[in-house]
């Protein structure tokens, strides 16, 4: 795993089911976030990408879920790159209690590069910048 980073995250109360846990669409949501979040740090965050003309649609999502959040437990999110090679990136999520360090969830997402106009681009060719960002 490359560039391990951090995201911590309190859970709102819009965020829950009927039976008070967070429901599980919401971990989704929560990868985003995090992702969001490792591009800033990594210092390419998506608006300087949308900036440069380059987007990263999602190609697939996953979600294994081990035990419940509920509203009131504090998160934190290790997200990583898990593989990269310039067309396709995939990142990977690990869930975790911040009191017990239990891990509550995983998954990952997959990614590509593209244009405006959504046509796959190589970024070790169109933008090497950014492809070393995301080598490391």
């Amino acid at each position: 795993m490359k560039n391990n980073f951090t995201y911590e995250r309190s859970p709102f109360y819009y965020e829950t089911d009927r039976m008070d846990v967070i429901h599980h669409s919401n971990y989704i949501r929560w990868f985003e976030e995090a992702r969001i979040d490792y591009m800033k740090k990594v210092g390419f965050p998506y608006d300087k990408m949308e900036a440069i003309g380059i987007m990263m649609p999602v190609l697939s999502a996953e979600c294994k879920y081990r035990s419940s959040v509920r509203f009131g437990d504090t998160v934190v999110i290790h997200t990583s790159i898990n593989a990269f090679n310039g067309f396709k990136m995939e990142i990977q999520y690990k869930i975790y209690d911040k009191q017990t360090n239990e891990l509550r969830a995983s998954g990952s997402t997959s990614h590509c590069f593209t244009d405006m106009n959504m046509k796959p681009i190589r970024i070790n060719k169109t933008h090497p910048e950014i492809y070393e960002i995301f080598s490391k």
